[in-house]
């Protein structure tokens, strides 16, 4: 079962997270599905610019809680399948369109690290986004913990992901995570607006553009990211994970031991 659809309006790609029934959240195939899609667009010289939306009540959960599971088996589990997601989201950073992710009802962990690898974000006001993985005894391991500082600033970055704070739309626009914010019913208009800024300019201009911000942003990237995998495999060893997974399957609050 297909899990991202496509959709071409003349020069723009939209991909669709197209799980609404698991509130579009990620696992495996999921990944691959994406990364497929992406390497297409990528390389499609028809297409322009690219939006990043969700089907159903929400931009996505983040990841499949069944997922949760890879994360325990030490490096040799746990690196291939972050790999994959790796790979994948780099797409939305390596390709030289302009690509927009279109959030509504929420973006949460794995799903806000995508965003965060894409250049632009449109949020509906009262879209919730949060990096909660701290809660659990992991960190944000996709790119959160590397990207978000290059976004909102280091002392914010620091804010959300040692409290895994949760934020509405209409804040996440006022710290700077999203670039534009509207009411929900309004959200197509709002990202629509953002497409024809960006299609009345120069595309390779617009994609250097893109290229040479982003290398002076993050010029360390690669390095970070590697430490991500590293942090995140201690952190998987612990039993502060083992009761955070616990305890999100049995939907209650972690018991960390000293709380």
């Amino acid at each position: 079962m297909t899990m991202i659809r496509t959709e071409d309006r003349e020069a723009v790609r939209h991909i669709i997270f197209d799980r609404p029934e698991k509130r579009n959240a990620m696992n495996s195939e999921f990944i691959s599905e994406l990364d497929s899609v992406l390497l297409d667009t990528q390389f499609d010289s028809s297409v322009r610019c690219v939006v990043i939306r969700g089907d159903g009540p929400m931009f996505s959960a983040g990841i499949d809680t069944s997922s949760l599971s890879d994360f325990t088996g030490g490096l040799e589990t746990l690196r291939p399948t972050r790999d994959a997601m790796i790979r994948a989201f780099n797409r939305c950073e390596e390709m030289t369109k302009p690509v927009i992710c279109q959030v509504h009802g929420a973006a949460i962990g794995m799903a806000m690290e995508l965003t965060l690898a894409c250049d632009l974000r449109v949020t509906a006001d009262d879209a919730v986004w949060s990096l909660p993985e701290t809660r659990i005894g992991l960190i944000p391991d996709v790119g959160g913990s590397s990207r978000l500082g290059a976004v909102v600033g280091l002392g914010r970055a620091k804010e959300l992901i040692m409290t895994g704070k949760f934020l509405n739309g209409t804040e996440a626009e006022r710290i700077g995570l999203a670039n534009r914010v509207a009411p929900v019913g309004q959200l197509e208009e709002a990202t629509q607006a953002l497409v024809d800024e960006l299609l009345a300019c120069a595309p390779i201009a617009v994609g250097l553009a893109k290229r040479v911000l982003d290398s002076v942003a993050k010029p360390n990237l690669s390095q970070n990211l590697e430490l991500e995998v590293t942090a995140q495999t201690v952190c998987a060893a612990t039993e502060d994970f083992i009761e955070g997974a616990t305890a999100v399957v049995e939907r209650r609050p972690p018991a960390f031991k000293g709380r």
